[in-house]
């Protein structure tokens, strides 16, 4: 496990995450630290993928962090329900669930089994701030 990040500092109205009873629901996050975009797009088709793993990495710890920021004490995450990756590609960038699988395999890191629940994969013309990827989870308490 990292360290934990501190909440991510929203970009616009809204809020990093919403409960309702033993349901998170967290808001897109983009791969930026303390409200600065470390990685920028797009993703290119003929670049190697592991050049985005990072970026993919950072955006998914930055939904794990919103999730936990709800929290109470004592309290953990429990599972993954649903993982949305948005991966700003250049045309003719066909690899968007090998990407998405980065977030996955963050995600089982963190809760093992647990976390890898359904799942999407979706390609986009651009993302907030020229972001190459953005997440969003839906996690169970």
């Amino acid at each position: 496990m990292t360290a934990a990040l501190s909440q991510p500092i929203p970009q616009g109205d809204y809020i990093p995450a919403r409960r309702a009873g033993a349901l998170i629901f967290t808001s897109g996050m983009t791969p930026r630290r303390e409200g600065v975009l470390q990685f920028t797009g797009p993703v290119r088709r003929d670049q190697p993928l592991e050049e985005q793993r990072e970026a993919v990495r950072l955006a998914c710890e930055n939904a794990l962090a919103a999730a936990r920021g709800l929290l109470a004490e004592g309290e953990s995450l429990s599972v993954i329900l649903s993982l949305t990756v948005y991966v700003a590609a250049e045309p003719g960038f066909e690899a968007h669930s090998k990407l998405a699988d980065f977030a996955s395999a963050r995600l089982r890191e963190e809760l093992g089994p647990a976390g890898i629940g359904a799942r999407a994969a979706v390609g986009v013309a651009t993302l907030p701030g020229n972001a190459p990827v953005e997440i969003q989870l839906i996690a169970s308490v």
